[in-house]
């Protein structure tokens, strides 16, 4: 009878560390890699992002720095309305340090927060204030909005990949 409980309780510990483990794998980050000017799919979105050049920004907003502009394309391919917004993009130097998005009027394309209707492409651009050197490789993180609810992250090499 001893030997009967402890098949169940070994059955038992077996089966809950397959549990976990498959709860594991479903959670887990899934980081997409391409170049930039690629098509990359994060959650129900198509982004293509290109690297538009430097600047200085303008009378209202000055970088500590260097402005880094990117434009980037995205094409909502699911059937709902969805959000993009800055704060799904960061810029990571080669130190690994991440720089958020800074906004500002720079342009009519500024990149606030946007609703994608489905299958309708829109063109943003947005900037990061960063030490730019352009023999340094820069890239940018996409992540999903809480809504989009997908475990899918794009890591996008903008320069010198």
């Amino acid at each position: 009878m001893a030997g009967l409980g402890l098949v169940i309780v070994i059955v038992a510990v077996i089966a809950s560390m397959a549990v976990a483990m498959y709860m594991y794998t479903q959670y887990q980050t899934n980081f997409i890699e391409v170049n930039a000017g690629e098509s990359v799919i994060v959650g129900p979105v198509e982004y293509i992002v290109t690297f538009d050049g430097t600047h200085m920004g303008n009378k209202d907003t000055k970088p500590e720095n260097t402005f880094v502009k990117i434009i980037i394309e995205a094409k909502n391919i699911s059937q709902e309305e969805t959000r993009m917004s800055g704060g799904q993009f960061y810029l990571v130097d080669e130190k690994d340090q991440k720089h958020e998005a800074v906004y500002g009027e720079f342009s009519e394309e500024d990149l606030y927060g946007d609703y994608l209707e489905p299958g309708k492409p829109i063109r943003r651009t947005t900037q990061f204030d960063v030490p730019y050197d352009e023999q340094k490789q820069f890239d940018i993180i996409i992540r999903p909005t809480k809504e989009q609810s997908t475990v899918d992250t794009a890591m996008i090499c903008l320069t010198n990949c």
